[in-house]
């Protein structure tokens, strides 16, 4: 089966990181596993050999038509279910059936971000996430840097990332054009949206990061009293000339629990 470029699709059949991303999974045979692209079922044959119950979800109709065959032994004893469609369209809860789950795949690096958005901002979320993504993204999420960006800070307030290894590009066929990482998310949850509206988080998050490299008081002077702004950083120990890629995850809680406990945008 030749891979689609428009789809994104390049085919892993290394077993040493097949059985590692299973393995960073834990997946055990009670487990309902979710797995996204799996392509020509490399990975899923590894998945169904923990005994799990696992739902596949690919969007090219006919390689979902070439794994019905391939493993068709699994189909009929209920507990492969493949599913022919696009996983950033799917209803989660009716997918799962509203049950708990784990969701291992080897994702396509263009959608990746909207992947991990689609999962951790459902209110039905795993229980944990095995990923294979491009490293650069990896090591974003991870904040390898020090430096954090919207999109870890979008990750890590949902659950706690880290890479478990880099996997060469040659293990893939086509090879792309980087390396990969297995990346873990666990401890999934909205613990964090307890006390604070999801929504204005991320709304202050994005205003926050909209210019880069101006200082965060800067940019959310747009939507916010800049007076409460500068009295709320002096409050919290955080300097007025700080950018938003310098300030942590319990900086930016906190700041969003004084923004929203107050009257301080500029409008609305």
């Amino acid at each position: 089966m030749k891979a689609k470029k428009s789809l994104g699709q390049h085919f892993l059949s290394d077993k040493n990181i097949l059985n590692r991303i299973v393995s960073t999974a834990s997946v055990l045979p009670e487990d309902l596993v979710l797995e996204i692209g799996p392509g020509t079922g490399n990975l899923t044959g590894e998945i169904l050999e923990t005994g799990c119950y696992l739902i596949a979800v690919e969007k090219d109709e006919n390689l979902a038509k070439d794994l019905e065959e391939k493993f068709n032994h699994y189909v009929d004893s209920g507990k492969l279910k493949i599913v022919a469609g696009n996983i950033l369209d799917s209803d989660l809860e009716n997918l799962t059936q509203n049950k708990e789950y784990k969701v291992v795949a080897n994702i396509p690096y263009y959608i990746t971000g909207a992947i991990i958005r689609k999962f951790l901002e459902s209110n039905h979320q795993p229980k944990s996430m095995t990923l294979l993504v491009q490293r650069e993204v990896a090591e974003r999420i991870v904040a390898k840097d020090g430096k954090e960006s919207l999109l870890s800070l979008s990750v890590n307030v949902y659950g706690n990332p880290k890479i478990v290894r880099v996997v060469k590009r040659g293990s893939f066929a086509p090879m792309p054009n980087v390396d990969s990482a297995i990346i873990y998310i666990s401890d999934i949850s909205k613990e964090n949206f307890k006390n604070i509206s999801e929504k204005k988080f991320f709304e202050m998050l994005k205003t926050g990061f909209a210019h880069k490299r101006k200082i965060l008081i800067g940019n959310l002077a747009k939507v916010y009293k800049k007076e409460s702004l500068e009295k709320i950083f002096d409050e919290l120990d955080i300097s007025r000339n700080v950018r938003a890629e310098d300030l942590n995850l319990n900086n930016w809680i906190h700041l969003s629990l004084k923004l929203q406990a107050g009257q301080n945008r500029t409008q609305g």
